[in-house]
């Protein structure tokens, strides 16, 4: 066996064995190796699965390497396994991660002006859940608490870094609804939002 299928051998292995994405730099004192071989290893065997249209993918997220299953294979995936993967955020907790992930680090009173009611069950229910984490405080408003994503984020949502997230223009609303959201954001320390209805819960 050459020494670059031993070294693809043992990637697979780790990448299959991981739960979260595996840096390069840790494979290679592991294995002490050149991390420029471990990472050239890893653009391969991406390429590789690419290419022959493999049922999962090896994509590059939150500093490190993780294996995914292929998008296309999701629909029959999501019929066979039922966990936190497979389900979907509520609609009130995408909106409030979509704020905190385009506006980071932001206030709860920041999401509230945007989202135009109470976001606090929200937010206590992201960070439960590992997408979204207090990041600091700010000292000119009464030093409120700061949220920002974390690293589970971008594992969730495939990305390598937050300079991944599809830019904001894309979202764009109308001028009207813009206008009330500057209106909003303008208004934080004015009277109270309503609370929102229902469960605040992510489902």
């Amino acid at each position: 066996m050459t020494e670059r299928a031993e070294l693809r051998g043992v990637l697979e292995a780790l990448l299959f064995a991981s739960d979260e994405p595996v840096p390069a730099s840790r494979v290679a004192k592991l294995l002490e190796v050149p991390e420029g071989d471990v990472a050239a290893a890893l653009s391969a065997l991406a390429e590789e699965y690419a290419r022959d249209e493999r049922g999962f993918q090896l994509r590059e997220v939150a500093g490190g390497w993780r294996l995914y299953t292929h998008p296309a294979h999701h629909p029959v995936i999501e019929q066979l396994v039922l966990s936190w993967d497979t389900r979907r955020l509520s609609q009130a907790a995408l909106e409030a991660l979509a704020v905190v992930a385009y506006h980071q680090p932001v206030m709860r009173q920041g999401v509230n002006a945007i989202r135009g009611v109470n976001s606090e069950g929200v937010l206590a229910s992201l960070q439960e859940k590992g997408l979204v984490r207090e990041v600091g405080r700010d000292r000119n408003q009464g030093n409120a608490v700061l949220y920002g994503t974390t690293r589970v984020f971008l594992e969730r949502f495939g990305l390598k870094d937050l300079t991944e997230l599809p830019p904001l223009s894309e979202f764009s609303p109308d001028a009207g609804t813009e206008n009330a959201i500057r209106d909003r954001l303008s208004a934080i320390e004015g009277p109270e939002f309503e609370e929102e209805g229902g469960d605040l819960s992510v489902d």
